[in-house]
């Protein structure tokens, strides 16, 4: 089978990281990969926020967790070592579709790499709280943006699971 439709059907969320960070050269790939996605007429609306920094990684699971409704104990980000962080210019009419299209990226170039990755959400509200925007603040990004999802990355603490069945009617063919 070709490897790009390889990965494409074996990649599977991951709900269980192990602490040890992602190797610089595959998160670099993995972030090159997610700059290539297609965008509405070429626009590329947009951005990727690299998070390593165990502190402000460990304060946005927190935020999240927030958002979420969960308990003290719940990290949102399965304990993954790094966070992808995707937003989109909101003046871009296609920029929602455009930032899933960078995490389908994203998540595929991981599993490429063997690095685990789920999308968590959330991001759209996280961006719109003082939290949110203190973070572009201090990054200098001024242009209006909305969150449109978390890359957790790092190494499966246990093998994935197998894919459920497709379900019927998945495709009609004219």
């Amino acid at each position: 089978m070709n490897e790009t439709l390889k990965v494409l059907e074996t990649r599977r969320s991951c709900r269980n990281f192990k602490p040890d960070m992602v190797k610089e050269e595959d998160l670099k790939a993995i972030i090159r990969a997610g700059t290539f996605a297609a965008t509405g007429m070429g626009k590329q609306s947009p951005i990727i926020i690299a998070v390593t920094d165990k502190k402000l990684r460990d304060d946005i699971s927190e935020e999240n967790r927030k958002i979420g409704g969960w308990g003290k104990d719940f990290d949102p980000f399965y304990g993954a070592p790094v966070i992808l962080i995707v937003l989109a210019k909101k003046e871009v009419p296609t920029h929602v579709y455009d930032g899933s299209l960078v995490m389908g990226n994203l998540m595929n170039a991981a599993e490429s790499l063997g690095v685990a990755n789920i999308w968590i959400h959330r991001a759209k509200e996280e961006f719109e709280s003082d939290f949110g925007k203190s973070i572009l603040k201090k990054l200098g990004i001024t242009e209006d943006v909305e969150g449109i999802g978390h890359c957790a990355l790092g190494y499966a603490a246990e093998p994935a699971k197998n894919p459920a069945p497709r379900k019927d009617n998945y495709v009609y063919y004219i």
